[in-house]
């Protein structure tokens, strides 16, 4: 049976992660393999009642962490860790990068206490942390991004936010990437639609014929 394999999505509202999630989506199909598409906060039926919280109710920046966390452990033991353990392909539209972008970047909460966190969720039965095999980070100007929101729909409380928190977003994910970039893929998200998409499929098939699946 082939290995599951778990990549991850990331990158603020407008960068145009759903587009190609897709299409990576349709590449894995063709080449036989299942694919499980989720997303997060979400994913299972508590973590998304859970999101609809963390997305519109005002709270401490403490209890927005843990919810996040509670809906990830959720998202983990009932979706990806089975998915995985049945060889399949598990594609995230974001994973724990976005939680230390926006709570730990955009908040300003407390980087080692998210860590923490992190570990508890996370612990796999040999001690190491589940985390995605690959991460494509779709970069993009917080400006930009506001300008293909501004009528897309009604704002969240996180995309109503100003345009410094999605700069100190965009810095908690390069700090991300700077702490484990053998799993991240930039790409410049401000590109043609065409040619974010070669990239993403170039990361893909690259990444792909490095490892033995």
């Amino acid at each position: 049976m082939s290995s599951g394999i778990f990549i991850s999505f990331e990158g603020i509202d407008g960068a145009g992660k759903s587009t190609h999630i897709a299409r990576v989506a349709d590449l894995f199909r063709q080449a036989g393999r299942v694919v499980v598409l989720t997303r997060e906060p979400g994913g299972t039926f508590l973590s998304e009642k859970l999101r609809e919280l963390v997305l519109h109710e005002p709270m401490d920046s403490l209890t927005e962490a843990l919810l996040m966390f509670a809906a990830r452990r959720e998202h983990l033991v009932q979706v990806i860790e089975p998915a995985l353990a049945r060889g399949e392909v598990v594609l995230s539209d974001r994973f724990t990068d976005a939680t230390f972008a926006y709570q730990g970047g955009g908040r300003g909460f407390d980087w080692q206490v998210l860590g923490q966190l992190e570990g508890m969720v996370q612990a796999l039965p040999d001690s190491s942390l589940r985390q995605p095999e690959l991460t494509i980070w779709f970069d993009l100007d917080p400006v930009i991004a506001a300008e293909r929101l501004a009528s897309a729909r009604v704002p969240d409380k996180f995309e109503s936010q100003p345009a410094d928190f999605f700069a100190a977003v965009r810095s908690g994910y390069a700090r991300r990437q700077a702490e484990m970039p053998s799993r991240f893929a930039r790409i410049d998200a401000a590109q043609s639609i065409e040619a974010v998409s070669e990239d993403v499929s170039r990361i893909v098939t690259d990444w792909l014929s490095r490892s033995t699946r």
